[in-house]
């Protein structure tokens, strides 16, 4: 009886074969530094399919039927999704005494009462939630149309995003407040929370890879993008084709929040960079024949 190994060794050409196809699909880069990461991590799918090397899975992505589970399960695997409720608060900070302000200001001087912001790379769904559970705070916004919109490129995530049941891990940066007035204890899983619906019912999640222009193009316009620690990932010219990407959603004056450690250097001259009291943040210059939704 044949033994398959554990710990089959990926070769230089098959880890060129496989970050070529992984980058041309989303984007996502991986230098030769990076060899033994791929191989640690992928080598539990060659157990799952009885196969003896990384070009034979390499084979599988390309050619089985079932090549976009696959790849979906490739992609669970080699991003990383930490992330938790009310992360990086004075970013946030900016975000609802400035820049929300400034937004419905705006939108109130020709009438409009609504908003629409993108969680760009939501992971498991605390940062859409927390921006929902921010604009929900606001009591001038009570009667306002608000859809928060959260996409991932990984299927696991989002299934956790749409279950909404959170361990004590996503809650340390989260005052007391916000858990007992927008969480429910989970009955069914103990020491964990689930978030309130009244929350949910403003958040839509789906799946998008933000390296499919054509995709991407669907989602429409909208006021505010979060896309934190996301470019992270991506070499320069798939950076660059990303935040065109967020830069053609973004209606004249909209805003773009990256991660801390983020910026557009050497990406793009497209944006404004704004400077706020707590933060500084992208903006979609205001187009000379409209205001902030032209």
């Amino acid at each position: 009886m044949f033994v398959f190994k554990t710990d089959i060794p990926m070769r230089e050409e098959e880890f060129h074969l496989l970050r070529d196809f992984v980058y041309q699909y989303c984007g996502l880069h991986f230098d030769l530094d990076s060899k033994y990461l791929l191989e640690k991590r992928l080598n539990k799918r060659l157990t799952q399919h009885r196969l003896s090397s990384f070009r034979d899975y390499y084979y599988l992505l390309r050619y089985s039927r079932d090549k976009d589970q696959e790849l979906a399960a490739v992609i669970d695997l080699l991003t990383t999704n930490e992330t938790y409720f009310f992360r990086e608060d004075f970013q946030l900070k900016t975000f609802t005494d400035e820049i929300i302000p400034e937004v419905c200001e705006e939108k109130r001087q020709r009438g409009e009462r609504s908003l629409r912001i993108w969680s760009a790379g939501c992971s498991s769904g605390e940062e859409p939630y927390t921006i929902a559970m921010l604009l929900m705070e606001r009591p001038e916004l009570v009667a306002w149309n608000i859809n928060v919109i959260g996409t991932d490129i990984s299927q696991d995530v989002l299934s956790k995003a749409r279950h909404g049941v959170y361990g004590s891990n996503s809650f340390r940066a989260t005052d007391d407040y916000f858990l007992s007035k927008y969480f429910n204890p989970c009955p069914e899983e103990e020491k964990k929370w689930k978030i309130d619906d009244r929350v949910k019912q403003r958040v839509s999640i789906s799946h998008l890879n933000l390296f499919d222009s054509r995709r991407v193009s669907l989602l429409g316009q909208v006021d505010l993008i979060f896309c934190r620690n996301v470019i992270i990932y991506f070499d320069l010219e798939s950076k660059r084709m990303v935040i065109s990407n967020l830069h053609d959603r973004l209606v004249s004056g909209g805003f773009l929040l990256l991660g801390h450690s983020e910026s557009l250097m050497n990406i793009s001259t497209d944006f404004q960079l704004r400077h706020f009291v707590n933060d500084m943040v992208y903006q979609r210059p205001i187009a000379s024949t409209g205001g902030i939704c032209g």
